[in-house]
């Protein structure tokens, strides 16, 4: 049975939309990275983004938390708008950005500082957390991604995957209502790249909101509910996991996903 596959602007979930990004562009200069870009996220919802090296996956989701500010377009996230070219009030840039954890493909752990002291930093900061309070959450998060007997080594005594574990459950302590994963395990050894996927399964099955930009078609399928196709800056293809990966429907799709299976 052929899939169905929903245009590239609209999106099948029912649930109100935590993530809302609408007509979003996106260039440098003369160059295009994003073109109209439309999606929407709902709560509990895991969305990974797939598609060829420089087709705009990243930025798409540095767009999300304005790590990236978009050229033209709208993002609404957690009850927050903000739209390109016009000011944004400051407490609602920090209130988007509280709602948003992001993992990235270099862990930027601090060197000089414990596994420990990394989880707590920003708590204490950024959220007023006492250093006993931050410290307790923290080391559950570190229960929770399999890490607690680390937490008084230094980063750099730690494995990749050991490392991009502790910055997962150090963007977990903020507490965000979202978390982006910009290609987490592309640095790793496959073996330890396991690890991070299973700590992010872990997250999914627990009803985390997710969008993850990814290479792992495995976990594209199996985990997510929603895989977007991008090539060119566009979505070119969105729809169910197993559908949109087993049956694509446009050419555009067919070639990434076969050259992907077949290489």
């Amino acid at each position: 049975m052929s899939a169905t596959v929903a245009p590239a602007s609209v999106t099948s979930v029912a649930r109100p939309a935590l993530v809302q990004l609408d007509a979003i562009h996106k260039s440098y200069g003369e160059h295009v990275v994003l073109d109209d870009v439309n999606l929407k996220l709902a709560a509990g919802e895991v969305m990974a983004i797939i598609g060829p090296s420089g087709s705009g996956k990243s930025t798409l989701l540095r767009c999300v938390n304005l790590l990236e500010q978009p050229t033209s377009g709208r993002v609404t996230l957690a009850g927050v708008t903000v739209e390109a070219g016009k000011p944004t009030p400051r407490k609602d840039l920090v209130q988007l950005r509280r709602a948003v954890g992001m993992v990235f493909q270099s862990f930027n752990l601090f060197p000089h500082l414990s596994v420990l002291r990394n989880i707590c930093l920003a708590q204490e900061r950024t959220m007023g957390r006492s250093r006993a309070e931050a410290e307790s959450v923290s080391m559950q998060l570190l229960k929770r991604v399999g890490l607690a007997d680390k937490a008084e080594q230094y980063p750099a005594r730690c494995s990749g995957g050991q490392q991009q574990r502790i910055a997962i459950a150090r963007a977990l302590a903020l507490d965000p209502q979202v978390m982006l994963f910009d290609e987490p395990t592309s640095a790793l050894d496959p073996e330890l790249g396991l690890e991070v996927l299973a700590v992010m399964r872990e997250l999914a099955d627990g009803g985390m909101t997710m969008i993850v930009v990814t290479h792992e078609m495995h976990f594209a399928e199996d985990v997510s509910e929603r895989v977007l196709v991008m090539a060119d800056g566009k979505i070119v293809e969105q729809g169910p996991s197993a559908m949109v990966m087993r049956d694509p429907q446009t050419e555009r799709a067919k070639r990434f996903l076969s050259a992907v299976k077949n290489r």
